[in-house]
């Protein structure tokens, strides 16, 4: 049987969670699975995320792909894809969910607290910026693109004092020990989706679809449906600074936050009820959030919130 072509963006983290998935594949269903590797106008382009359309620069390239019947599967960080349906894709697993908390990576080993006044905190992301903000009013963000490994290189060359990046991609590329410190939940939500993976298939592909389920997480799959259901009702634009997570097994609790770009006012909310409910939920919270004002910060532009390449 021949192996199945996995569609992936070129970047080192991109192929560490695309041989993550494969790996996952062959051990449950037999299959063997070989890697295609593409570019994607995101990975192209120097301009920053808000400014070419939003996290859908990344994925789109995949999907069009998987259209044309050049690759069976593709894998993307889940909180890449648009909230919108896609024609003609399905969104067949959610794999297992890695870590999806903020991890701080400064110079001298420093902590938040440690970083000197008006410190430039390096981040591509309206919503880890405006936490920041929230945490520190005298930090300065200043954005920055790249991969993980290009934006780290920014502490030791002094553009910026720290940056910010998802810890779990930091552990997909095998860089841990440039984290000084990983934020708490209570400190800074991450992105709705954060941690997770997303394989998509062609719709018309059910046998596919039947067997790549089995590297389906129920668990994962519950909490990051609630989260990208508050962002889809929130209607959030790339610039919105807004942060949610929710877990728990067949309880989902998911806690929201909505924040001004300067850090000056945040709207916070959370509920919970049935895992089998957690679309639900995410569309309650938001519009509880939207009868509080949220969207004041979170109609700010079209597309989707962009926390920046490869899950960083």
């Amino acid at each position: 049987m021949s192996a199945l072509r996995l569609g992936t963006r070129k970047s080192p983290m991109a192929i560490a969670q695309s041989m993550q998935v494969a790996r996952a594949i062959t051990a449950t269903s037999g299959r063997e699975v070989e890697l295609v590797g593409m570019s994607t106008y995101g990975d192209a382009s120097a301009a920053q995320l808000a400014q070419i359309g939003g996290t859908g620069v990344f994925v789109s390239g995949l999907r069009a792909s998987l259209l044309a019947g050049e690759v069976d599967l593709a894998v993307h960080s889940l909180k890449d894809l648009p909230t919108e349906p896609a024609e003609g894709i399905t969104l067949v697993a959610v794999p297992p969910r890695d870590d999806p908390r903020d991890a701080l990576a400064a110079r001298h080993g420093a902590k938040l607290a440690d970083l000197p006044l008006a410190a430039r905190i390096g981040t591509g992301s309206p919503r880890r910026a405006a936490q920041l903000l929230l945490l520190r009013p005298d930090l300065v963000p200043v954005p920055v693109r790249g991969n993980a490994g290009t934006r780290l290189s920014k502490i030791g060359s002094g553009d910026v004092d720290a940056v910010v990046l998802a810890y779990a991609g930091l552990v997909r590329i095998d860089r841990v020990d440039a984290v000084t410190q990983i934020f708490e939940a209570e400190e800074m939500l991450p992105a709705p989706g954060q941690g997770a993976l997303a394989v998509e298939v062609r719709a018309d592909r059910e046998d596919l679809a039947s067997l790549l389920a089995r590297v389906d997480d129920p668990v994962s799959r519950a909490a990051t449906t609630a989260e990208r259901s508050l962002l889809a009702a929130l209607q959030a634009g790339c610039l919105a600074p807004v942060g949610a997570y929710a877990a728990g097994t067949d309880v989902v609790r998911l806690h929201a936050i909505v924040v001004a770009a300067d850090g000056g006012t945040a709207l916070r909310g959370s509920t919970e009820g049935p895992a089998g409910q957690a679309d639900r939920l995410g569309r309650e919270l938001a519009a509880d959030l939207l009868r509080r004002g949220a969207g004041r910060y979170t109609a700010v532009s079209g597309g989707h919130i962009s926390n920046g390449d490869d899950n960083s």
